[in-house]
């Protein structure tokens, strides 16, 4: 490896995670606070671990991510795709795992606009004969 640090962007939602991959001993760090502090949710932990997991690098990398906007599940997601963008640039040979996984897209889908005269995106006020 020839660079130390690698910096990458993920997004879910309205999530916006910036991330900083260096080798070291697999300590993730979200927001100055340790990922179970940030996080109390076992399943967003195991889904940010999910690429590295895929790839068997658990203790292989620290990690330190900022991570803005959304919910916990959101930021979570962002992350994920952070990790395997880093971990891309930092190896490019796991490429073609994470691809194959589907954890190098990012997840477009998100909450519709509401529409004027209706109660939500598509839901509509209960209709009243009399």
């Amino acid at each position: 490896m020839a660079q130390e640090r690698f910096h990458t962007i993920g997004k879910r939602k309205t999530a916006v995670a910036r991330l900083w991959l260096k080798p070291g001993t697999g300590a993730i760090t979200v927001n100055k606070r340790p990922i179970d502090e940030y996080m109390n949710r076992e399943a967003d932990r195991l889904l940010v671990k999910q690429p590295l997991a895929l790839t068997e690098r658990l203790g292989a990398y620290d990690i330190e991510v900022n991570v803005r906007g959304g919910g916990i599940s959101g930021q979570a997601g962002a992350i994920r795709h952070a990790i395997s963008r880093a971990l891309t640039l930092a190896e490019p040979d796991l490429r073609p795992p994470l691809k194959k996984a589907s954890m190098l897209t990012r997840d477009s889908r998100v909450s519709e606009r509401k529409k004027y005269g209706l109660r939500g995106a598509r839901a509509r006020y209960q209709y009243s004969k009399r």
